[in-house]
């Protein structure tokens, strides 16, 4: 089956974030000005997605969703299928997104004033959240070596002061793109071990590995640390699911599993998204062959977008082994913030993500998505190229 990813699809007057209201937020306007801000697609959602809301419009009856099995062994058999994670039942608990399955985790595993670290530059909503439940944010800065990020544990560890309870890890790293390796995995393990933290192992861009890449899924390369790991999985970046508002937190550990399903469905009520669920749930059990695809585009994107990036001096786009967010850094032309910010936004007109929204190390930096249809990326590029062609 062929997939068409340079389809037009107009989406201005959908109600989307990414085109609808970045004029309000950056003075770009969606007739003139290219959104590459928000993380979500620019394309239709897999086939089988399709046809399952639409067999859920003709049904027309729209009451609460109950029983979540099918939902729960798609999940299973994605994970198995995917990542060779045997996943039980019994260990899912759902949340209306993975930013709200966040909020519940720290809920569950700390109380307010306790510290939450993340390691920083990390996806700006991390601090959001954080904050917003009253916890103190702990920014550990990732470092830069052979051009990719790397944690400094041993600086982390001299800088905890014993209020810290959990750390919310980013894996694959957004806006960085690094797939974390197996011995990175087992070093952050031992960390949360030795320093007796929570760890919250947010897998969101999971599937979206590049080739020659491997995600290693957490609780897969260090069972024996199940009994302070919480899992996050979700839809949603991977088939352009994030209206749907589903996610998965996956809890091996009974005790652990028990404190976190006390607050969702005690503290919080929850309940779901009828039709999110069944989209979610089709998305996962054939979704397999428009995301082989999807990753081929996606890099050719890559691709294009990175050599354009090397050919204007001063400006270098970091490697990304996953994801589908180019993390651009603009510090070698010279320019401060602002200007580079003007240069891209009211010059170039692109929307993009301030680097500096990412917490301590993203100041010189600007976020890009290039999951849009390609002749964008090439206008991009050659946007860009004009806006620093001083620099040439």
């Amino acid at each position: 089956m062929s997939f068409d990813f340079d389809e037009i699809i107009d989406r201005v007057g959908t109600h989307s974030s990414k085109w609808d209201t970045m004029e309000s937020k950056y003075g770009v306007s969606p007739k003139t000005g290219i959104p590459m801000w928000v993380a979500d697609m620019d394309f239709r959602a897999p086939p089988a997605v399709q046809s399952t809301l639409a067999a859920a419009l003709d049904h027309g009856v729209h009451g609460y969703f109950g029983d979540d099995s099918e939902y729960r062994a798609a999940l299973i058999g994605w994970m198995k299928r995917r990542h060779r994670w045997d996943v039980e039942a019994d260990w899912i608990i759902n949340a209306h997104g993975l930013g709200n399955a966040i909020s519940l985790c720290l809920n569950a595993y700390s109380a307010p004033g306790d510290g939450v670290i993340v390691f920083a530059p990390v996806y700006h909503a991390f601090a959001r959240i954080i904050k917003g439940t009253d916890r103190r944010l702990v920014e550990s800065p990732l470092i830069q070596r052979d051009g990719r990020y790397h944690m400094d544990l041993d600086r982390l560890a001299a800088s905890l002061t014993g209020d810290e309870k959990i750390v919310l890890f980013c894996s694959p790293h957004n806006p960085g793109g690094r797939v974390w390796s197996s011995d990175e995995l087992q070093q952050l393990a031992d960390f949360c071990e030795t320093h007796d933290l929570t760890l919250i192992s947010d897998e969101v861009h999971n599937d979206l590995v590049y080739k020659g890449n491997q995600h290693h899924v957490l609780a897969n390369m260090v069972p024996s640390i199940r009994h302070r790991l919480v899992t996050l999985v979700a839809t949603t970046k991977t088939f352009n699911l994030a209206g749907c508002m589903i996610g998965s937190m996956v809890v091996a550990d009974d005790a652990l599993r028990s404190r976190l399903t006390r607050v969702a469905f005690g503290a919080a009520g929850m309940s779901f998204n009828r039709i999110g669920m069944l989209m979610c749930t089709a998305a996962w059990e054939h979704g397999d062959e428009w995301l082989d695809a999807l990753l081929d585009y996606l890099a050719e994107n890559r691709r294009i977008f990175d050599e354009a990036m090397a050919s204007i001096p001063g400006v270098r786009s970091m490697p990304i082994e996953a994801t589908y967010l180019c993390w651009v850094d603009f510090a070698d032309t010279g320019m401060d913030r602002a200007e580079f910010t003007r240069r891209v936004e009211q010059q170039a007109q692109i929307a993009v993500n301030h680097g500096n929204s990412f917490g301590i190390g993203g100041n010189s930096f600007l976020r890009f998505n290039i999951a849009c249809r390609r002749d964008l990326v090439i206008e991009v590029a050659k946007r860009l190229k004009n806006a620093f062609s001083d620099l040439q």
